[in-house]
């Protein structure tokens, strides 16, 4: 069996790993275009501390949190050790006491039902201030020991290299879908065509313009992210917790002295590649309100990824009815990095013709909102 990957990202490049340890000669295909949301990305694991209630979007960001140590454990076993994943907790915090309670509550309901959530506990503001020392004075803090934290660039290029280990090649262009008798045939590139038994289409929120040809509506757009990264040479910032305000903003640290602060949703950007004075200010103003001692850190860079929304929160994945040899994976938006390891997988499954365990209903692909 052949099956072609469009887009290597975390969602396919995943998608190429398990279809490889299954012994399917894989061909993974990537424009490399600029803004690619899992390039952008710092992945927070923790959904058992987000507000989000759509059942769908929560059960794929649970079961991908607790996929997280196998996978982890898998690409080690290929070679792959540096995915930048850790388990360095999280620390819910809000001015608001009433939010706070809230939060508590829903957070350790949650957790009941998973256990992977580690413990949950109200922690006074002299020791939050400990775990991460920039956050501001006299703020307490609810702490989940199970949080963890990603660099999506890492982790979608150890995908990727294991997914070769087990005979994945790679072919980098644009691709175009060939289509005969009903069924997805392969992609054709430039002027050659590479058929397939299976073609999978992970390309983000450039997948409606692929699929367009082939009369399939997504209901997708891009939606732009600017996500900022400071720096305090010296500063040991490997196991500082991630932050989450209760709002659309975050932070989180890496091994290099590296804090993450994000990010901008854009919606109706378009695909308009470029830093905007407003979204830096509105990143930089939220992470400062909540960790002032940020503001002696060096700005190193702001990346910016567009995230592939779809009609709600729950993502598209499966097949078309009627369009044989086609899987899509598509919608994470902002939880991509949460969802897209175990996702790829499952579109793995769907490829291989095998029984996801799941309902796959709520995820049709040609969803309306």
């Amino acid at each position: 069996m052949r099956a072609v990957v469009i887009g290597a990202g975390v969602f396919g490049a995943s998608a190429a790993y398990h279809l490889a340890l299954a012994g399917v000669e894989v061909v993974i295909v990537d424009p490399k275009l600029q803004g690619r949301a899992t390039a952008a990305g710092a992945g927070i694991i923790c959904p058992w501390a987000s507000a989000v209630e759509e059942p769908g979007h929560y059960a794929l960001s649970t079961a991908g949190a607790r996929y997280y140590p196998q996978l982890i454990d898998r690409l080690a076993q290929d070679g792959e050790t540096d995915t930048s994943y850790r388990r360095v907790g999280a620390m819910i915090v809000c001015a608001d006491a009433a939010e706070m309670d809230q939060a508590e509550r829903r957070t350790r309901a949650r957790a009941e039902q998973a256990p992977e959530a580690g413990s949950i506990d109200r922690i006074s503001a002299r020791e939050a201030q400990a775990l991460f020392p920039p956050l501001r004075d006299g703020q307490d803090a609810i702490h989940i020991s199970g949080g963890a934290r990603v660099d999506g660039r890492k982790l979608a290029a150890a995908l990727a290299r294991a997914a070769e280990r087990h005979g994945a090649t790679r072919e980098d262009g644009a691709a175009t879908l060939v289509v005969g008798a009903g069924k997805v045939r392969g992609v054709a590139i430039a002027d050659r065509v590479i058929e397939a038994d299976q073609v999978v289409v992970a390309a983000g929120a450039w997948a409606p313009a692929l699929l367009a040809p082939l009369g399939l509506s997504l209901a997708v757009e891009p939606q732009r992210g600017q996500i900022v990264h400071l720096r305090s040479a010296g500063t040991d910032t490997s196991r500082w917790p991630v932050l989450l305000p209760m709002s659309n903003h975050y932070l989180l640290a890496f091994d290099d002295s590296r804090v993450v602060v994000g990010a901008t949703r854009e919606t109706g950007s378009g695909f308009d590649y470029k830093v905007t004075a407003g979204g830096l200010a509105q990143v930089l103003e939220a992470a400062l309100s909540v960790a002032p001692g940020l503001a002696t850190f060096e700005h190193l860079e702001t990346r910016i990824g567009f995230r592939p929304m779809g009609p709600g929160l729950t993502p598209l994945l499966g097949r078309i009815p009627g369009l044989d040899g086609l899987v899509i994976g598509n919608g994470l938006g902002a939880g991509g990095l949460t969802m897209g390891p175990n996702a790829g997988r499952l579109l793995a499954e769907i490829a291989l013709g095998h029984d996801t365990g799941i309902d796959l209903s709520p995820y049709d692909p040609l969803r309306r909102a």
